[in-house]
């Protein structure tokens, strides 16, 4: 069984998006379906998107969720 820091140590791509309506960022990780958050910044919404990563992960693990593995992306 693969662990949460096995999980955390796959390079999944964040993107982080100015909120033009709200203000500040929203970070997310389009491969984990629903793991999002935001911040004041886009400093701030990266720094929350590791938290966020980490507790999308464990609960997927412990709801035995497939998790999926990042994309190769080709450059």
């Amino acid at each position: 069984m693969k662990t949460l820091e096995y999980y955390m140590g796959l390079p999944y791509r964040l993107e982080i998006i100015p909120d033009e309506a709200e203000g500040g960022c929203v970070a997310s990780y389009p491969e984990l379906r629903g793991c999002l958050t935001v911040g004041d910044s886009a400093e701030s919404a990266a720094a929350n998107a590791e938290d966020a990563k980490r507790e999308w992960l464990t609960a997927a693990i412990e709801d035995n969720y497939e998790i999926p593995e990042p994309q190769q992306v080709e450059t």
